[in-house]
């Protein structure tokens, strides 16, 4: 099977890094519980997009650490002969700093793509599955005929419960509710 898989909030916790940055930058609490899309009327203007330009730092690229049971996940897929791509919704030029933090976590895959347009090269690569976290992407990609399943989070519980989507509250979950699937 071919399996791509997004990382922000997908592989590791990424809404304490722009949480953290917010704060920092403008001095504004970002509640996770609270986060039901990207409209957030606290960072007006420019302020989101320099957040989140800044959480995909070198820096904090590298510095994030994956969820619990999410490597060994992916490790045993590529194992069982799955092929893996990995896709996040970064520019391109972040791509290298990404590329050093799979190593540095051990995750293989097969490919890596930073791009605005995931579902796209999906389609193109032949994906079968897509594990990403943003109801856009999920609904895109299921449209496309991808199969999907997410992590939850506030921002994708009502898209999961309105379609139906594979989800899970952890990797652990997540890998056994896709067990069924996966197998040779």
């Amino acid at each position: 099977m071919r399996i791509a898989l997004d990382i922000d909030s997908t592989l590791h916790d990424y809404w304490t890094v722009l949480a953290r940055i917010a704060r920092a930058r403008y001095g504004i609490d970002l509640r996770y519980e609270e986060q039901r899309d990207w409209h957030i009327p606290a960072l007006a203007g420019d302020a989101l997009v320099h957040c989140v330009e800044e959480s995909h730092s070198d820096e904090n690229i590298l510095a994030a650490e994956p969820y619990p049971g999410a490597v060994e996940t992916v490790r045993a897929w590529k194992e069982r002969g799955h092929w893996i791509h990995v896709t996040s919704h970064r520019r391109p030029t972040a791509a290298e700093a990404t590329a050093r933090w799979l190593a540095r976590i051990g995750l293989p895959y097969d490919d890596l793509h930073c791009s605005f347009d995931k579902v796209s090269r999906c389609v193109e690569l032949g994906i079968d599955l897509l594990v990403d976290d943003s109801p856009v992407n999920l609904v895109r990609a299921h449209a496309a005929g991808i199969r999907v399943a997410t992590i939850l989070h506030p921002w994708n519980e009502e898209v999961v419960a309105e379609h139906g989507f594979t989800a899970a509250r952890d990797w652990a979950e997540l890998r056994a509710k896709l067990e069924p699937l996966l197998e040779p």
